[in-house]
């Protein structure tokens, strides 16, 4: 390895060693804290910190808009050096690192004394309304992780199975299935960039709405069309307008993060991969060509 490659390598190595994947998660559960207080507060006259929450998560974004500037900044260099697309380089891992940091969190909470949750009714009601599938009844919610839970959602929705997916929501406590808006955030951008080719922009979101929209009103004939259109334009780091954020300001805070995870595994569908790719510890998956994932948008549409 000569001397430019050497330094191209720690220069990747630098970039994919920021953390990029944990501050979006953060970022992303802060947000999901603000959607529950703001659809509380419907019922109350007290601001009950949603204010606090807000500048915490304009903090985050701050934050996570620096380190993707780094990493740009990073690649500029490394094109300009001839290193761009060297083969071998392995493309950003934030997703990685947001998988494996829940997975962390779910092993250290399985060693804790197991507590209810007073809340938890609200969760399989809400399921029940996007999914249309009932939830069982007297049915424990299982100790599952929010890495794990989104592995199985991906897998019901790769089969198309819309009783499976909701079980699997059922089957979980309100704290493990509000995580998977933390969680899918890096991995959607990841997605969508496979599919599309390049990083998603903003001129790209015609193009995931057509990809996914059928396939997710399909398996979630309960969910508001707004709630996709923010995903996207969040993966497409579309500036979201504040009146756009007032009009979804009483959502339920359980549809973010139910419809993230179905498309997630639309998005995985599309790219011809399965849960297991989800592994953080996988190996990083073949690119297909573009003919092949038409091929592939043809059967799974």
């Amino acid at each position: 390895m000569s001397l430019l490659q050497e330094l191209g390598a720690q220069l990747r190595a630098t970039s994919d060693e920021l953390p990029s994947g944990l501050v979006t998660a953060a970022m992303e559960r802060l947000r999901n804290a603000t959607e529950i207080l703001n659809w509380v507060r419907e019922q109350s006259v007290d601001e009950m910190g949603v204010p606090v929450l807000g500048n915490a998560t304009e903090h985050a974004e701050r934050a996570a808009a620096a380190l993707r500037a780094a990493q740009d900044a990073i690649e500029t260099y490394l094109a300009t050096l001839g290193l761009a697309g060297t083969p071998g380089a392995a493309p950003r891992q934030e997703w990685r690192a947001a998988l494996k940091h829940d997975e962390t969190r779910q092993a250290e909470r399985a060693e804790q004394p197991e507590q209810a949750e007073a809340l938890a009714p609200w969760w399989q009601q809400r399921v029940a309304e996007l999914t249309g599938e009932p939830a069982p009844e007297k049915q424990p919610p299982e100790k599952t992780g929010t890495a794990e839970l989104l592995r199985r959602v991906v897998a019901g929705v790769r089969a198309g199975d819309r009783a499976r997916l909701g079980r699997e929501l059922h089957a979980v406590t309100a704290s493990t299935g509000l995580g998977l808006s933390a969680v899918t955030t890096p991995v959607l951008h990841r997605l969508a960039g496979d599919l599309l080719g390049h990083e998603p922009r903003p001129e790209d979101v015609p193009r995931l709405r057509s990809a996914a929209q059928a396939r997710v009103r399909a398996l979630l004939p309960g969910t508001s069309p707004a709630v996709l259109e923010t995903l996207i334009a969040r993966i497409c780091r579309v500036p979201v307008q504040q009146q756009q954020s007032d009009e979804r300001s009483a959502d339920h805070p359980a549809d973010n993060a139910v419809t993230a995870s179905v498309l997630t595994g639309v998005l995985l569908a599309r790219l011809g991969r399965d849960a297991g790719s989800l592994n953080p510890d996988a190996p990083e998956p073949v690119h297909r060509g573009a003919d092949a994932r038409e091929g592939n948008d043809e059967r799974t549409g």
